[in-house]
């Protein structure tokens, strides 16, 4: 089995978008600090806990999942011999 590596990573970068955004604005509901996920300013430039750094880590974390998900399939394509067809 081979995996199509846009849809892959596609799929990869919308769920880890809307996964930043989502815990990103439960934890503005509940009120909580959010000590562990503020450690993505680290990584995301701009990310915040906050209705705007729900938005840049929607982005970030997109471009994020896209990139990993591709790399992940390509490898995956590689090792198990498979070659992408178009």
């Amino acid at each position: 089995m081979k995996l199509n590596i846009k849809a892959f990573g596609l799929t990869c970068g919308i769920l880890w978008g809307l996964t930043i955004l989502i815990i990103t604005l439960w934890i503005l509901i509940i009120g909580s600090q959010g000590r562990i996920l503020s450690k993505l300013s680290t990584f995301y430039f701009g990310y915040s806990i906050s209705a705007g750094g729900a938005i840049i880590g929607l982005i970030w974390g997109f471009v994020d999942g896209l990139i990993g998900g591709a790399i992940f399939a390509w490898l995956y394509n590689k090792l198990t011999g498979t070659k992408q067809s178009e």
